[in-house]
């Protein structure tokens, strides 16, 4: 069986950009991260984003399904885990962070990916979850076949409370950097979205339409 790295984000298919680091930086500005911190990203991938919150000063690590992950990471350390089966091979209270972007939904069991990142996160650390948002991408959602969860901002706002993360917070996200800089810009993507044809390939028409939820608790500290 290919490997999902060399077969879906190939760089023919998916070639590299700027933006990964783009969204890095918003996301360590927005959810007030420190040079330092000790960073987990699950679900790594082939790095972007690992190496866009490594640039930022954290002390990056990497967790990914593919033994491929670790050549595209390199020197940032990535161990290879199947986060549904297996417990994440690190000890408890070790992180400060722990991130995933478009992860969540891949499971058959999130929960057991929640009760993982509460255990290896310090108290007080964070976990932001990053998934498409169902009710913007439903008509698409299963292009992508690996696809297990939908979730909607209720329901990962409800498994991060059941979970007992602390100041849960679920908002919806825009994956276009001029929003996040002229959130005014918001009002006319969602104008015009109800006219994009279902699977454009412009990314700009494409993400004016089609909506991420961000998550983010912390955990207890007593």
């Amino acid at each position: 069986m290919g490997d999902y790295i060399k077969v879906v984000y190939n760089q023919a298919d998916r070639p590299y950009s700027d933006y990964p680091c783009r969204l890095c930086r918003w996301l360590f500005d927005r959810f007030e991260m420190r040079p330092g911190m000790k960073f987990l990203e699950a679900g790594c991938g082939r790095g972007e984003f690992l190496k866009g919150f490594a640039g930022l000063g954290l002390d990056a690590h990497g967790l990914d399904l593919s033994a491929e992950a670790a050549k595209y990471s390199a020197p940032i350390p990535v161990a290879t885990c199947d986060l549904e089966a297996e417990a994440m091979p690190f000890a408890d209270n070790t992180f400060d962070v722990v991130y995933s972007k478009s992860l969540l939904e891949h499971f058959f069991r999130p929960e057991r990916y929640l009760k993982e990142a509460c255990r290896v996160l310090k108290p007080g650390g964070k976990l932001i979850t990053l998934v498409p948002d169902w009710e913007s991408q439903y008509k698409t959602y299963f292009d992508d076949y690996t696809h297990r969860t939908p979730f909607t901002a209720a329901g990962l706002e409800d498994i991060y409370r059941i979970h007992d993360y602390d100041g849960v917070e679920v908002f919806k996200f825009r994956q276009l950097p001029v929003v996040w800089q002229y959130p005014a810009l918001n009002y006319f993507c969602a104008a015009i979205s109800p006219f994009i044809p279902v699977r454009t390939k412009n990314k700009f028409f494409r993400w004016s339409r089609e909506l991420m939820l961000v998550g983010c608790g912390t955990k207890p500290s007593a």
